[in-house]
C-alpha cells in the first residue's frame, strides 16, 4: 500500500517553496517525483499555435522530489509522517502526529 496517493493534501518541507500546501496531481514513481498543485511554478516559453497564436511565457508547475514533501495532518494542519495500520482486516493510512485516519 502506497503512503502517497493522488489528491492527498501535502506541504513542502524543503526548498524554495517551503511551507506551501497543495494537492497531489500526479505521481512519477520511477523518478520519485510528485506534481503538486500551485507549488514549484516555473516560467515556460510557449511556441505559437492555433489555440494560442501569440505564444509567450506562462507559469507551469514543475515536479518535486518525494523527500521534499510531507502529508498534512488533518487535526494539527502541520506536516506528519504516515503509518499503515491493520484495522478489522483492512490496511488503513494513519497520521503519526495526531493518530487520525487519512482518506
Amino acid at each position: 500500500m502506497n503512503k502517497l496517493r493522488l489528491n492527498d493534501e501535502v506541504v513542502v518541507i524543503a526548498g524554495r517553496d517551503k511551507g506551501k500546501k497543495g494537492k497531489v496531481l500526479k505521481i512519477f514513481e520511477k523518478k520519485n517525483r510528485v506534481l503538486v498543485e500551485g507549488v514549484n511554478t516555473v516560467k515556460k516559453a510557449i511556441r505559437p499555435t492555433q489555440e494560442n497564436p501569440n505564444g509567450g511565457i506562462t507559469d507551469v508547475e514543475a515536479t518535486l522530489h518525494i523527500s521534499n514533501i510531507a502529508h498534512v495532518s488533518p487535526k494539527t494542519g502541520g506536516p506528519t509522517r504516515v503509518k499503515i495500520e491493520d484495522k478489522k482486516g483492512k490496511k488503513v493510512r494513519v497520521a503519526t502526529k495526531c493518530g487520525s485516519e487519512l482518506k
